[in-house]
């Protein structure tokens, strides 16, 4: 004659609502390499350099919107030109409205590697302004020191890549 034994424990499924996923991403988002003759005008004036407006609408998803917890901008920043330069970074509304600007101070080059490395970091009311942004543009403006030319050398490259966390 056979046995069978049983067990049974009480199952908490609302467990599942407790469930949290918290994905993170990571994506390059911007890079550019403006080359030192490029601030330099035909007349050979010294000119500010202004990248184009990029279309920064990633954040338009309301499915995304409603999950985004916190976003991290990296950047790197390359100058090879014996001069100072201002880096704005300008995020813009639907409506061409600065919504916030992210200032970066970089170095003359002096023979050695001069590379300036930064994180902003978006959450909370901050992460509120990124989510109206629609455009991202640059403009860089030229510190002190000697004149340069259309013979000048160097490079100001800068490469950036943002790092988004979500909670589902």
């Amino acid at each position: 004659m056979g046995s069978s034994f049983s067990c049974t424990s009480d199952l908490n499924f609302d467990q599942a609502n407790d469930l949290k996923l918290t994905p993170v991403y990571e994506a390059n988002f911007s890079y550019f390499d403006v080359p030192a003759k490029s601030l330099v005008s035909d007349t050979g004036m010294e000119i500010p350099w202004g990248g184009d407006e990029y279309d920064f609408d990633v954040f338009r998803d309301k499915y995304l919107n409603s999950y985004l917890r916190k976003v991290d901008f990296h950047f790197e920043i390359n100058n090879t030109i014996k001069r100072s330069f201002f880096l704005n970074i300008v995020l813009l509304d639907a409506n061409n409205r600065a919504l916030t600007t992210i200032k970066k101070d970089i170095p003359a080059y002096s023979g050695t590697a001069t590379i300036v490395t930064s994180t902003e970091i978006f959450e909370n009311n901050r992460l509120e302004l990124l989510k109206k942004t629609v455009k991202m543009g640059f403009l860089i403006t030229i510190g002190s020191g000697s004149a340069l030319n259309a013979n000048s050398t160097g490079n100001l490259v800068l490469r950036s890549s943002a790092t988004v966390y979500l909670e589902i």
